[in-house]
C-alpha cells in the first residue's frame, strides 16, 4: 500500500506538471488561434493617415499585414464588412475598471494599498479578468486599460492591460507603464472663525499653510531618499535591497512617466516645478484646470490625461462649455492630450462612454497600438458608423489578432426579456 503522503506528493507533482503543460500550451498556441482574415468594403480610419473608403485590411499572426484599396492576402478568410468603419481599439488611460466591481461592496474593491508611499504596488495584478464591466467596455470599442492604483501619496505602478485573456498574466501587455502620484491638496479654507461650522476644528491660515507643506515635503524627501538609495546601490552593490525604492528606478531615470493626479491650477503648477527639479517625465492626470496652465504645460512638454469632459465648471465666471473645450484648448497650445472617464465614483461603470470623449492615447505605446499601420498589432474594432456617434455600435473586435466576443450582461438580459413569455 502506498503511503498517503507519497500518494499526495505524487498527485501534486502530476497536477503541477499538467498545469504547467496546460499553461505552456496556452502561451505557445496563443498565436495559433490568431486569425488570417481579410476585411473588405469598410471605411478605414488609420489615424496616422487619410481615411480610406472601400478599403481592405488584412490580419495575420496577430498583426496588421496589409491595408489599402486592394490587398493580396493569399489563404485569408474574407469577411465582407461593406458600409462599416474600422478603427484602432481604444485605450482607457486612467481607470478603476477591473479593480472594482460594485463600489458599495468592499469585497469587490481592490484599488488601495495601506501606506502613503507604496511604489512597488502593481495594479495589473489585482485586475479581475471575470469582471462583468469588462465585456461592457469591450462592446463599446475599448480594448486596453491602464488600471490606476489608489491611496496614499505614491500609490503604485500601473500597466497596460488588454481586455482579453483568462488570467492577469495573459492580459498584462506592458508592465510597468507609469508611477502614480496623488498630489496633495493645495487650497486653504479661509473661512473666518466666527463663520466656521465647527469652531473647535477651525485653523488659521498659517496653520493650514504649514499643514499643506507637510505632505509636499514628505513627497520630496521620499524621492530624494530613493535617488540616494540607487546611487548607493550603484556604488556599493551589497547595499541591502529596499523594495519600494528599488521599484522607483525607471521613473527616477525618466525611462517611464510619473502620472500625477492633480486638478487644481496650484497643484498642476507645483507638480510641473517639482518634476522639472527632479528631472521626471510628467503626465498630469485629471487636469480640471489644465486650460489655465496650457502655456506652462506646453513649454515643459507635459502631457495631460483629461478626465472632466462631462463635468460642470467649478467657477461661476467660467464658460459653461469650458470642460468640453479644454482638450481642444490644450491641443492648440501644443499640449499632447488624451481623454479618460477617470477614477471618480462610478467611473469604472461609465468607462464604456469613452468613445464619446473622443479618446486618444499618450502612453508611449504608439509603436504597437493606436493606429492602423502594417506591422502594428491587429487590435481593431469594426463599427456600424462613426465611432464618436452615440448611434454607432461595435460589430466586431480583434485584440492582438484574435476575435473577441462582444456579448455582455446587457445583451444577455436583453435577449432574455425579449424572448419572455407573453400573455394573450
Amino acid at each position: 500500500m502506498i503511503p498517503t503522503f507519497l500518494f499526495l506528493t505524487e498527485l501534486s507533482r502530476r497536477l503541477a506538471h499538467a498545469a504547467l503543460i496546460t499553461f505552456t500550451a496556452l502561451v505557445c498556441t496563443s498565436h495559433a488561434f490568431a486569425e488570417s482574415v481579410l476585411l473588405t468594403g469598410a471605411t478605414l480610419h488609420p489615424i496616422t493617415g487619410p481615411t480610406l473608403r472601400n478599403g481592405q485590411l488584412w490580419i495575420r499572426d496577430g498583426k496588421i499585414a496589409g491595408l489599402g484599396e486592394k490587398v493580396e492576402a493569399a489563404g485569408a478568410r474574407v469577411m465582407d464588412v461593406a458600409g462599416a468603419h474600422i478603427y484602432p481599439g481604444l485605450i482607457a488611460a486612467s481607470t478603476l475598471l477591473g479593480l472594482t466591481e460594485i463600489a458599495a461592496v468592499r469585497a469587490t474593491r481592490d484599488t488601495t494599498e495601506v501606506g502613503q508611499f507604496t511604489p512597488d504596488v502593481q495594479s495589473w495584478i489585482a485586475v479581475n479578468p471575470d469582471s462583468e464591466l469588462i465585456p461592457v467596455a469591450r462592446a463599446n470599442g475599448i480594448t486596453h486599460i491602464v488600471p490606476s492604483p489608489q491611496g496614499g501619496i505614491v500609490s503604485g505602478q500601473s500597466g497596460l492591460v488588454a481586455l482579453s485573456g483568462w488570467t492577469t498574466e495573459q492580459m498584462a501587455v506592458i508592465k510597468p507603464l507609469a508611477l502614480h502620484v496623488d498630489w496633495p491638496e493645495m487650497q486653504l479654507d479661509l473661512t473666518p472663525r466666527d463663520q466656521a461650522k465647527d469652531k473647535t476644528k477651525w485653523k488659521s491660515a498659517e496653520e493650514l499653510a504649514k499643514e499643506r507643506k507637510r505632505p509636499l515635503a514628505e513627497l520630496e524627501t521620499f524621492f530624494q531618499e530613493a535617488r540616494a538609495y540607487h546611487h548607493a546601490r550603484q556604488a556599493t552593490p551589497s547595499t541591502p535591497l529596499n523594495p519600494p525604492w528599488e521599484a522607483m528606478a525607471p521613473f527616477l531615470k525618466a525611462e517611464l512617466p510619473v502620472l500625477v493626479h492633480a486638478d487644481d491650477f496650484r497643484q498642476i503648477k507645483a507638480a510641473v516645478a517639482w518634476a522639472k527639479t527632479n528631472q521626471l517625465r510628467l503626465v498630469i492626470t485629471g487636469g480640471r484646470d489644465a486650460a489655465q496652465a496650457a502655456t506652462l504645460l506646453a513649454s515643459n512638454h507635459v502631457a495631460v490625461i483629461f478626465e472632466h469632459v462631462f463635468d460642470r465648471g467649478l467657477r461661476d465666471h467660467e464658460p459653461y462649455d469650458l470642460m468640453y473645450k479644454t482638450a481642444s484648448l490644450l491641443q492648440k497650445e501644443g499640449v499632447l492630450v488624451a481623454l479618460s472617464a477617470g477614477t471618480a465614483d462610478m467611473a469604472e461603470a461609465e468607462i464604456r462612454n469613452l468613445p464619446y470623449h473622443a479618446a486618444q492615447s499618450i502612453l508611449g505605446v504608439a509603436d504597437r497600438l493606436g493606429s492602423l499601420e502594417v506591422g502594428k498589432e491587429a487590435t481593431i474594432i469594426v463599427t456600424t458608423g462613426d465611432l464618436l456617434d452615440i448611434r454607432s455600435n461595435v460589430r466586431e473586435m480583434w485584440i492582438g489578432g484574435q476575435s473577441v466576443a462582444l456579448e455582455t450582461r446587457h445583451t444577455r438580459l436583453y435577449e432574455k426579456y425579449r424572448n419572455r413569455p407573453r400573455g394573450n
